[in-house]
């Protein structure tokens, strides 16, 4: 049968359904303000919402076009598939030793320096195999997806050579059509300048420039790239040439800022990047600016769990009028946790959110995040990606600060299942 005789499907009833449509894009937002649908239902085809409503209603709106029946038996409350809009999940080897030396009292930049960090887990993905690294993506990304995440950023920055950030983006490639969820390839390869090459910072950049953007753009690799503006990393006169570069190619553009040091948000809004992502140190006139703009403010809770950091000032963020989303740094160094939904009710907790404001990072804003405006909302003509909680009251997902995990989950329409 070809997809454009696909029967209709209806799918319910939830006892209650989170659209997260007709939120603002910007700025706090009050648990009232959901859309919350009671005794719903979901019409969808070709992995596309046709409507939401109550389901009894619809089946028998849509009785006549003898449309297949999703039968929910059990209590379940549904929102839209969960979006990750920041992971390096492609990565091989473990930084624990870094996480004991944390923990004694050592800082990230002091660890390092003395041959752990970043370059270390560069050390173990350059010597991994295309096999290896591309099933523990899989299982990585498999693991989210069963915690509800159905679009999931990945990030390449592991190998810091055109070749070697060349396979990884293939690889992630590769992965994406072996899953169910949808992942979105970042090309990080401005991650920190490589220990082995024999240059400086900028000369380094422009051999990514010469060499590997032009690369990723004709084969597709990424529409995004993504520069580490930190001290140890990229300083903002050598980030604005790369990402000036970048985007003349038509690449979104990404910037690590305010993770230890100021210079990346008022680069970020500058450049019109898509977000700036960590923000734990920002500060007042940097947070004004970037509520000014139109650039996400992606916090990342997992990063200060990882590294004992103080949390991104979420409340303040949202209080100025910034869109924020939340993602979970899934990284072997400063964010090995990975539960996205966990360390949205931490920080949830910490900085006061209110449940609006935590699914809608997760969901619709995450999804401006990553410049996609077919996800995080279940309303005509968006993806059929939707999950479903156990119980009758969504309020009971983070209420239970992120262990209550979705017991359905659908990807464009299609019930996914998992083997044990």
């Amino acid at each position: 049968m070809t997809q454009s005789h696909l029967p209709f499907t209806i799918t319910g009833p939830f006892r209650q359904l989170l659209t997260m449509d007709h939120l603002p894009r910007k700025g706090g937002l009050k648990d009232a303000q959901l859309e919350v649908v009671q005794e719903a239902g979901i019409l969808h085809r070709d992995g596309k919402v046709l409507e939401v409503g109550i389901f009894k209603e619809l089946c028998v709106k849509y009785n006549a076009a003898g449309p297949e029946i999703q039968f929910l038996e059990s209590d379940t409350v549904a929102l839209p598939g969960l979006i990750d809009p920041h992971t390096h999940l492609c990565w091989a080897g473990s930084r624990e030793n870094d996480y004991s030396l944390r923990l004694e009292g050592k800082s990230y930049p002091e660890i390092a320096q003395t041959g752990g960090g970043i370059w270390d887990t560069v050390t173990k993905t350059r010597s991994a195999s295309i096999e290896d690294l591309k099933n523990l993506l899989i299982h990585r990304a498999l693991r989210q997806l069963k915690n509800g995440i159905t679009t999931c950023e990945v990030k390449s920055g592991y190998a810091l050579d055109p070749a070697g950030e060349i396979r990884l983006l293939e690889i992630i490639q590769s992965a994406g059509k072996e899953i169910d969820s949808d992942l979105i390839p970042t090309c990080l390869a401005a991650h920190i300048k490589p220990k082995d090459f024999n240059g400086d910072a900028i000369q380094y950049l422009q051999i990514l420039v010469n060499e590997l953007l032009p690369v990723v753009s004709e084969k597709r690799y990424s529409n995004r790239v993504d520069i580490f503006v930190e001290e140890g990393a990229f300083g903002v006169t050598e980030a604005e040439y790369y990402m000036k570069a970048a985007r003349g190619m038509g690449f979104d553009l990404v910037v690590h800022g305010e993770q230890f040091t100021s210079g990346g948000v008022s680069l970020a809004v500058k450049m019109a990047a898509k977000s700036v992502d960590h923000l734990e140190m920002i500060e007042s006139d940097a947070i004004k600016k970037l509520a000014e703009s139109e650039v996400v403010a992606v916090v990342l809770p997992g990063a200060s769990i990882g590294l004992g950091c103080p949390f991104a000032p979420a409340r303040k963020l949202l209080d100025a009028g910034c869109c924020l989303a939340i993602g979970s740094d899934w990284n072997p160094g400063s964010a090995p946790m990975g539960d996205l939904l966990v360390q949205t009710a931490i920080l949830g907790t910490f900085e006061r959110m209110t449940m609006a404001e935590q699914l809608a990072a997760v969901t619709i804003r995450a999804a401006n995040a990553l410049n996609l405006c077919d996800r995080g909302v279940l309303r005509s003509g968006s993806l059929a990606d939707f999950i479903g909680f156990p119980g009758r009251n969504y309020k009971e997902i983070l209420y239970q600060q992120g262990m209550l995990k979705p017991t359905f989950i659908w990807k464009r329409g299609r019930p996914v299942s998992f083997k044990d």
